[in-house]
Parts: structure tokens; C-alpha cells; sequence
């Protein structure tokens, strides 16, 4: 049966301490707590420039960034997107002109020095990264204790999810910083009801929520916390309650409003891409290679390695641990999890990334759960020399994997992509002016010239591209005929189904001699061979009518690939990477005018 604190709305009861125990231990736990602050920052800066000036991830050359330059350009707020919430984009765009001095400064450094904007993009993200650490441990604290806090703090600190987004000018990593903070509003709610925590409880809801859509999953803390105070209260402390619950609601709506006020100035867009961009996550098997095990388990096993296998199985026995002794604690932070994990799993896409918005709760039951055993043991070991071997080594387990797989991604991350390696070759050996394919794995700018003091965009294109997004196959693969004026063009989604053997010879006969491969398209197809026969015999035709001039591999000598993955094969998580990037492949035709 629960002990009577323990069905109380205060945290778990702590032990009985010593008079000038909190000061000591505040002298461990604030160096420990900048060590863990500083190694979180150095993890999440280390390799901040990989690719650059080319931005090869799709989701941060399309979003945020370019949206915070485009409004310099349009002379308006309004972002006209909505598909993602703007917070983070408005971030980026008065943090561009604080830095660059304006509207002219902002878009002369895009154009000229996209690498600084990005690089300023890109921190931002971590810095706030780091920020949600330090939210974290206060929020652990308040909860439990410092211990907790500091250990949930080093789990986040360098788990491998956290530290490679953060390396991103992307909303994922930004919204655990506004997301962990109505974490801590709602354990003010919980450990004391004042109407301030409710308040900060709400706004910074609100605040997430404009950052990105699914960190609304902290409204349940916020309300568990309140139903607990109001179980828990006399009549006075109940109208107080209702009073904070509207002192939230008003909050998170102001504080969204804020952030995104076109929601409300342009209504009609924001509704309509909100839509659209809700069918897209639920579209079953919307991409290519997509996984087939269903979302539940493709995130269960992504907690496997975006936080680690120890702190996963501890944040589950944290679950149940606190179930069972600290009920108030549990409403708090279980339901949360588990009906984030239910809705994103019966969404018909999903990324590890996606996981996210619920690995601050993961941290601090996986803390919780350990902290717990330690304590138990306590009572086993005598010798106070155990007592601190067996601290360390919990320590230990519960960070060595994360540790050791966001080292090695930072270590890819700060050596040069393989798309680059692969342009630099060209250079060298393709005569400016051919006529190249390239498969849509690096942007535009990779194959304009780079002309010192000339806007990217301004600058001519270095060989004639094929447009590789124009479909020009039939449903039986034999090439259409090209009608004047017609586009028939596809998104990047499906770019496999404009192949077919029948291409080949269309290169060969208009000059089309070099084409370039690149493993994040053609693995999607052979991981899904009956949805594209036509893609698979392309490249078996290719690689009997093509001579291999140049391959560079992202991987170590020896180590087999990896096989393709909407994670594993654009984060670098396996030990296998030595190179960030796909596999790129350059290779010639010798048939017709590529004969001459």
C-alpha cells in the first residue's frame, strides 16, 4: 500500500538529511551540472558545419531557415507556410538581422555566404539544445531531487538523437527547450500551485506548440497536475486551481499567438496546410522504403538506439516504479508517453525524430528508476567504497551508448560528404559544359560554378543537367515522346517511378554521358523491388551499359552497408559510417554520342 506522502501532490518524500547537506551537495552538483551543460555543448558543435556550403538534408534546405530569409525578401511576417509551426523560423529571422544588420545585410550574406547563415541556424539550434538540458535538471529537481535532475540532464546530454538534430537548422531539437519548460511549470503545479507555475506552465505550452505541432503532448502533464491539486485541495485551494487552469489556458493561447500569429491574421492558409500536412503523417507507406513493422514498434526500437538500450529499459522501469510507490508522479509524467507513443504509431509514417518531444520524460523515469535501485542498495552495502564504484558504473552503462554513438557521429559529421567528394572528382574530370543526370540527392547549388562575390543562385550551372524529376516513361517503360511546352513534373518522393531501362538510350542519343548515382535514391528502390520493376532494371542496365569512373563510400574499409533505412541511412547511427553521405557512383555511357 502507498505511504501517505506518497499519494500526496509533493514529490516523493527524500531522506532525512543532515544539517549543511544541501550545501555540500551543491558543491558536486553544479560543477557536475556544468560538465554535463559544456559536454552536452561540445557534442552538439562538434562537426556543426558538415556539408556546408551545400545543404544536403531536404527537410532543412526546404524549411525554417529559407522561410526566415524569404520574409527580408517579401517585407512581411507572414511566413505563407504552415505545413510546420514558425517559432523556430522567426527565431532565425530576427537572429539574422540582430547579425547581419537587416534586411539588405541578411539577404547579401545568404546569397553570397550561405555557409555563416546556416552556421548561425544551425547553433542556434544546439544552443537551445543544450538550453532544454538545463530546463531538465531543474525540472528533475523539482520532482525528485538534484540527483535526478543531473542524471536525467547526462542521459539527454549526449543521447544520440538530441546530439545529431541538434547538428540541424531543423525544429526538432528547438522544441525540447519550451517543451521542457512547461515540463517544469507543471511540476511547480504539482509540488506547490502557484498561480505563477501555472502560468509559465501554460505560455511556454503555447510557446512549443508554435515551434512544433506534436510537443502539445505537454498539455497532459499540465492538466495531471492540476486534477491532482484539485483531488488533493479544500474549496479555497480547488477555485485556485481553476483559476491557474485558466491562467494556463490563457497563457498557452497568447503565448501561441505570439509565435504565430498569422495562424489567426491568415486563417485560412494556416487551416489548410495544417490538413495537409496532418494527411501526410497519417498516409500509409506515403514513402518509398518506408518501414512495414508498424509505427509502434519501428519506435520502440528506435528508443533502442536514439536514447540507448539501458536508459530505455530504465525509463520503463521507472514507469512501473513509479506507478506503483508515487502515483501523483506517475498521472504526471506516464500517460503522457504512452499516448504519444499510441498516436504516432498509428500514424502511417514515422521517423526517429519524431520520437523526440517525449525523450525529456523518458530521461527523467530512466534517472528516476536508477536512482531508485542505487538507493535500495544502500541498505546492502556497507562499505561506502562499493556504495561510490556501484554510483559510477550505473553512470556508466546508462551513458556509454549514447556517448560512444554521437562521438562517432560527430567524428562523420566533421569529415567531408561523400556528394562533395563527389563534385570535387567532377571538377577534375568532367569537362564544364557536359550534359550530366544527377539523382536528386544534393541541391541545385552542387552543380553551379562557385564564383567568389556572385549570389549562389546567380551563378551558371557548371555541366547541363537532366531534369530527373520529369517523368518521360510510360507505365510499360517505353520513353514518351516530348511534347512542346508539357511538364510532367514529380516530387522527390517519387523520383523512382520516372525510371526505366528505356532511359538509357535517350542519354546515349542526346549526349547525356555521365550520370551520377547516389544509395539514398536507388536502395529505396530495391528495398521496395515490386513497387518499382521498372527502377530495378534501370539500374541492372546501368550497371551493364555503364563503366564505373569514380565511387566514394561512406564507409569504413571492410564494413558491410548499411541497408536502407528513413533514419540509419541519413543520421550515420551505425559504426559502420566513416563518411557522412550516401553512396555516390559516377558513371559513363559509351553508346551513341557518348561513343564519339
Amino acid at each position: 500500500m502507498a505511504t501517505a506522502e506518497a499519494t500526496s501532490a509533493e514529490p516523493p518524500p527524500r531522506r532525512r538529511r543532515e544539517p549543511g547537506a544541501d550545501v555540500r551537495e551543491r558543491r558536486w552538483v553544479w560543477p557536475a551540472l556544468a560538465g554535463v551543460l559544456g559536454g552536452g555543448l561540445a557534442l552538439r558543435l562538434w562537426g556543426i558545419g558538415s556539408g556546408l556550403p551545400y545543404v544536403y538534408n531536404t527537410d532543412e534546405d526546404q524549411h525554417f531557415l529559407p522561410h526566415a530569409v524569404e520574409m527580408f525578401k517579401d517585407g512581411t511576417l507572414n511566413p505563407h507556410y504552415f505545413e510546420n509551426p514558425p517559432a523556430f523560423t522567426y527565431l532565425l529571422h530576427f537572429l539574422l538581422a540582430i547579425a547581419y544588420g537587416g534586411s539588405a545585410g541578411v539577404q547579401r550574406e545568404a546569397a553570397l555566404h550561405p555557409s555563416a547563415v546556416y552556421t548561425l541556424a544551425r547553433v542556434a539550434a544546439a544552443l537551445l539544445g543544450v538550453g532544454a538540458l538545463w530546463l531538465l535538471y531543474l525540472t528533475g529537481a523539482r520532482l525528485f531531487g538534484r540527483a535526478v535532475g543531473l542524471l536525467a540532464a547526462a542521459i539527454e546530454a549526449v543521447a544520440f538523437l538530441p546530439v545529431f538534430y541538434a547538428h540541424l537548422a531543423l525544429n526538432d531539437v528547438p522544441t525540447l527547450a519550451p517543451l521542457t519548460l512547461s515540463l517544469l511549470g507543471a511540476a511547480g503545479i504539482l509540488r506547490k500551485g502557484r498561480l505563477r507555475d501555472y502560468a509559465l506552465a501554460g505560455a511556454a505550452l503555447g510557446l512549443a506548440c508554435a515551434t512544433k505541432y506534436t510537443a502539445g503532448i505537454v498539455l497532459l502533464p499540465l492538466v495531471s497536475a492540476a486534477i491532482v491539486r484539485y483531488l488533493d485541495g479544500e474549496d479555497p485551494a480547488k477555485r485556485k486551481v481553476v483559476l491557474g487552469l485558466a491562467l494556463a489556458g490563457a497563457g498557452a493561447l497568447l503565448a501561441f499567438f505570439l509565435a504565430n500569429p498569422y495562424s489567426v491574421l491568415d486563417y485560412s492558409r494556416f487551416r489548410t496546410e495544417l490538413v495537409h500536412q496532418s494527411a501526410q503523417s497519417s498516409e500509409s507507406q506515403g514513402k518509398l522504403g518506408a518501414p512495414k513493422q508498424g509505427g509502434i514498434l519501428y519506435y520502440l526500437w528506435s528508443f533502442t538506439w536514439g536514447l540507448g538500450w539501458l536508459p530505455s529499459l530504465a525509463a520503463f522501469g521507472g514507469a512501473l516504479a513509479i506507478w506503483r510507490s508515487h502515483r501523483r508522479l506517475g498521472w504526471l509524467l506516464v500517460p503522457a508517453a504512452l499516448l504519444f507513443l499510441a498516436f504516432m504509431g498509428i500514424q502511417g509514417r514515422y521517423f526517429g525524430r519524431w520520437l523526440m518531444p517525449i525523450l525529456p520524460i523518458a530521461c527523467l523515469l530512466a534517472a528516476f528508476f536508477a536512482l531508485t535501485l542505487l538507493r535500495a542498495a544502500e541498505r546492502v552495502l556497507a562499505r561506502p567504497q562499493l556504495r561510490v564504484a556501484l554510483t559510477v558504473a550505473t553512470v556508466l552503462a546508462l551513458l556509454a551508448q549514447g556517448l560512444l554513438y554521437s562521438v562517432h557521429s560527430d567524428v562523420v559529421l566533421a569529415r567531408t560528404d561523400t556528394r562533395t567528394l563527389t563534385r570535387n572528382w567532377m571538377l577534375a574530370h568532367i569537362p564544364a559544359g557536359s550534359k550530366i543526370v544527377v539523382e536528386p540527392v544534393a541541391p541545385q547549388a552542387w552543380a553551379r560554378e562557385a564564383i567568389r562575390g556572385v549570389a549562389v543562385e546567380a551563378a551558371p550551372f557548371r555541366w547541363q543537367k537532366y531534369p530527373t524529376l520529369l517523368s518521360r516513361v510510360s507505365a510499360d517503360g517505353q520513353l514518351l515522346p516530348e511534347i512542346a511546352g508539357e511538364r510532367n513534373e514529380v516530387s522527390i518522393e517519387n523520383y523512382e517511378t520516372t525510371l526505366a531501362p528505356s532511359l538509357l538510350g535517350y542519354y546515349e542519343a542526346n549526349g547525356y554521358c555521365w550520370i551520377v548515382t547516389g544509395s539514398m535514391q536507388r536502395d529505396r528502390a530495391f528495398a521496395d523491388p515490386r513497387e518499382v520493376p521498372l527502377a530495378i532494371a534501370y539500374y541492372r542496365a546501368l550497371s551493364q551499359q555503364g563503366q564505373v569512373v569514380y565511387s566514394a563510400s561512406p564507409y569504413s574499409r571492410g564494413a558491410k552497408p548499411v541497408a536502407f533505412n528513413f533514419d540509419w541511412s541519413f543520421d550515420y547511427y551505425p559504426l559502420a559510417y566513416r563518411l557522412p553521405g550516401p553512396q555516390m557512383t559516377v558513371w559513363r555511357l559509351r553508346g551513341g554520342q557518348c561513343g564519339k
